[in-house]
């Protein structure tokens, strides 16, 4: 059934209305309804609002397509006719401005328009297609949570997953590193503790803000000088809370960190490092226990299998030429599609796609680099260009699952 999906129009309406991580509900409703038109089997629910849908072709191989479809907690500023209004609680339950900001909304679009060419061709190919909608890949949570609520029992194990992620690279150029393509990455949250007074008798208190400071500031060493010049590491201090009032010395601060690492043994020892650092600090403030230490979320290393990574690239040269595919080098960000080819023994690839102005080919190719003032993932001035990224995106995910079925 020709149904001609107007992609530019369904892009702007999922732009316009994200959800947070595991609230996915009308993303996943508009998906179920749409790959149901199209003539798919269709799953619904699957780690909580994970969609899937299945189409049976025949003698062949089983290739797993996979979009994510979650927005983050963040404040639209493109000032783009379709930019985000909508808003949402997040899992503290505060209530926060919602947005697209790292492309997910791409993703969905792309596998959409690409279930609808598999399906209308599928007298050219044979074997089974899986089409994975996912939710809270921000949490790191979603591709787990699918495996582990039966994901293959419900269709077939794949031969091979294969996924993009939209990317400030120009629009016409694709990114695929064979081997180990993003760091592994921890959260972890600190709590430290110290003993509350006033704030103008700081020497009948121990300040948990000053030695939340201290902490932070020696954990800057962490990387230059813990970690040897060849090998790679992160850590990030994105948040630090303490305190109620400014004349009140509190109990205690939080600080939470964001490490990424792509080497098992350099993770064993940067998160040795910020333990031993903390517990130092807090001795040296005189605090009156340990700190506590909580892991939040681990995202294993994504590690594209290098034959089918060249196997893959030679699909997606047809797409964007042959000089459109390149190496970007590893990436310090983090994904959790390796549990969907994990759990099924299978290889993964997964590539960038390029969503900026196509005319920056030409920038890069004088500077060498990706210019800086170009709006990354997750910033609330990220805005993908709609074209050619999104007839590019369709099209890579139809040549590279064209490639791998029959």
């Amino acid at each position: 059934m020709l149904m001609a999906l107007d992609i530019h129009e369904i892009y702007q309406d999922l732009h316009r209305n994200p959800e947070l991580s595991f609230q996915e509900e009308r993303t996943s409703d508009f998906i179920a309804r749409t790959l149901g038109d199209l003539g798919y089997v269709v799953h619904t629910g699957i780690g909580r609002t994970g969609v899937v849908g299945f189409l049976e072709n025949g003698e062949g191989p089983t290739v797993l397509l996979r979009a994510d479809m979650d927005g983050l907690p963040v404040d639209e500023q493109t000032g783009l006719p379709y930019a985000s209004t909508a808003r949402g609680i997040d899992p503290e339950g505060r209530d926060v401005p919602v947005m697209h900001a790292c492309g997910h909304d791409v993703h969905v679009t792309c596998l959409l328009g690409a279930a609808e060419e598999l399906m209308e061709t599928r007298s050219e190919w044979a074997g089974s297609l899986i089409l994975v909608f996912q939710p809270a890949e921000e949490l790191g949570e979603g591709a787990r949570a699918m495996v582990d609520d039966g994901l293959y029992e419900k269709v077939p194990a794949p031969d091979v997953v294969l996924g993009q992620h939209v990317a400030p690279l120009p629009a016409g150029m694709i990114g695929l590193r064979p081997g180990d393509a993003m760091a592994a990455s921890d959260s972890l949250n600190i709590k430290l503790f110290g003993e509350g007074g006033h704030g103008s008798r700081p020497e009948a208190a121990v300040d948990p803000v000053l030695l939340a400071a201290a902490v932070v500031m020696r954990l800057q060493g962490v990387v230059s000088r813990e970690v040897a010049s060849t090998d790679a590491a992160v850590v990030t201090v994105g948040q630090i809370h303490s305190g109620t009032k400014n004349n009140i010395i509190p109990e205690f601060a939080t600080l939470g960190l964001s490490i990424r690492t792509y080497d098992p043994v350099v993770r064993e020892r940067v998160l040795a490092a910020i333990e031993r650092i903390a517990r130092a600090e807090a001795q040296a403030s005189g605090s009156p226990r340990e700190p506590e230490f909580i892991y939040d979320t681990s995202l294993p290393l994504t590690h594209n299998d290098p034959d089918a990574s060249a196997r893959t690239a030679t699909a997606l040269r047809a797409v964007v030429g042959e000089m459109g595919v390149m190496d970007p080098g590893p990436i310090a960000g983090s994904e959790d599609v390796s549990h969907l080819a994990t759990a099924a023994g299978c290889p993964l690839v997964f590539w960038f796609l390029g969503g900026a102005e196509p005319s920056l080919i030409e920038r890069i190719r004088e500077t060498g680099k990706l210019p800086d003032d170009i709006p990354s993932n997750h910033s609330p001035f990220y805005a993908p260009v709609m074209d050619p990224t999104l007839h590019l995106g369709v099209d890579a995910m139809v040549a590279a699952a064209r490639e791998w079925l029959g």
